[in-house]
């Protein structure tokens, strides 16, 4: 039977064991399994090549994001240097402009090494796309929503660019999860995940994952995965497992607020351009509204610099916490110039249009009114009226996380 996502996700891992029929998932904290003679095992043999907990979380997102296989990863950036050890020595990478400081730095990385070559485009540009392809050209990288600007590009527009150039599009769908944006759907091949953010939601594991559109790219991705110890281990597995069983019901709550600090901040005189892919002038929000299930919990928004002291704001908050990640039940407020994008080059960021005024948020799952007065008295808080002998100045050093 076809289940809908949110039966699938309660009943991960219900059938792993057949020996006392528990509920929920054993965990299988082995390193190793007994061979039944040689040559024959149980289907494990050594837990970097498989385990029994991995593969319930891998074919529970499988199944989720209708792929044909998935392989957990021990981070987000595990996943995302897996996939890059899939091209060859000399190829060429397309990726969104604006994308996560911490995939940027590992582009950057294996840029300088000459192992890999990278052109960071605005991908709803159809002719800088163009212009951008070589003959070594071998994959699109895509976040939609993007990180932190929350741009939304069409999905199927880029697999039709991406199939007319032999290219494979990839696309990190950590904003949304498989519950609000499913690419494979779309034309992706490859759908990247930190699942340390909403499929974990506790903030309590790091970790990611690959899900493949075919088997043959599936069998790709879990040989390399293997070759370069980057998979997930089991305990950490099993934490993503149960934080994902609830995470239906946190996207809906996660969503509730984050439209809610969308609005409010639409309407604050301190507030200028409000990044939400919900709002209805979002330059995005057609084809949002056409690709995603949702608009997640996610909000970036640009403070007015001449009514607003952005570090002044940022430490006054009581309920969102000064902190990176995302995706967890708590709420979030970070500054991108300064931690999740201090990696990029000044000159990059503003291209992007990351600028010292941007603030990102994660809107957890507490009460929308205690959220929206958070902020309300913050930016009061960090406004002229405030001297800034009261003001409580937060230093924030720049940190590559």
């Amino acid at each position: 039977m076809d289940f809908d996502p949110e039966t699938t996700l309660s009943l991960a891992g219900q059938d792993l064991d057949d020996t006392f029929n528990s509920v929920l998932p054993p965990l299988y904290q082995s390193a190793i399994f007994q061979f039944e003679d040689v040559g024959e095992t149980k289907g494990y043999d050594y837990t970097r090549s498989g385990n029994p907990t991995r593969t319930a979380l891998e074919d529970t997102l499988a199944d989720l994001d209708g792929g044909a296989g998935a392989v957990a990863c021990a981070t987000g950036m595990a996943a995302v240097s897996t996939v890059t050890s899939l091209f060859d020595a000399d190829a060429h990478l397309i990726c969104a402009h604006d994308c996560y400081g911490g995939t940027e730095r590992l582009f950057s990385h294996l840029a300088e090494r000459g192992t890999l070559a990278v052109s960071y485009e605005d991908l709803s540009d159809r002719n800088a796309l163009a212009d951008a392809v070589r003959p070594e050209t071998e994959a699109l990288w895509v976040e939609t929503p993007s990180n932190p600007l929350l741009r939304i590009v069409d999905l199927e527009a880029l697999s039709d660019f991406a199939d007319t150039h032999d290219l494979l599009l990839i696309v990190d769908n950590t904003f949304l999860s498989p519950l609000l944006q499913r690419p494979l759907d779309y034309g992706a091949d490859l759908v990247v995940y930190s699942t340390t953010k909403y499929l974990n939601g506790h903030s309590d594991v790091v970790g990611g994952a690959i899900i493949a559109r075919t088997e043959a790219l599936a069998d790709r991705v879990d040989f390399t995965a293997n070759a370069h110890g980057t998979v997930a281990a089991p305990f950490d597995s099993w934490l993503v497992l149960r934080g994902a069983k609830t995470l239906p019901v946190r996207l809906r709550q996660h969503e509730t607020n984050a439209r809610a600090i969308a609005h409010f901040l639409n309407d604050h005189p301190a507030v200028g351009r409000v990044c939400y892919p919900g709002l209805s002038g979002h330059p995005g929000h057609e084809i949002a509204r056409t690709q995603q299930n949702g608009y997640g919990g996610m909000v970036s928004f640009f403070v007015d610099p001449e009514q607003v002291d952005v570090r002044a704001f940022l430490g006054s908050t009581e309920v969102f916490a000064l902190a990176e990640s995302l995706g967890g039940v708590e709420s979030l407020i970070e500054h991108p110039a300064t931690m999740s994008h201090a990696s990029m080059a000044p000159d990059q960021r503003d291209e992007a249009g990351i600028t010292d005024n941007l603030v990102r948020l994660s809107v957890g799952i507490e009460s929308t009114d205690d959220l929206r007065r958070d902020l309300d008295q913050s930016l009061t808080a960090a406004g002229p009226e405030t001297s800034s002998t009261e003001r409580q100045h937060t230093s924030i050093p720049p940190v590559e996380a």
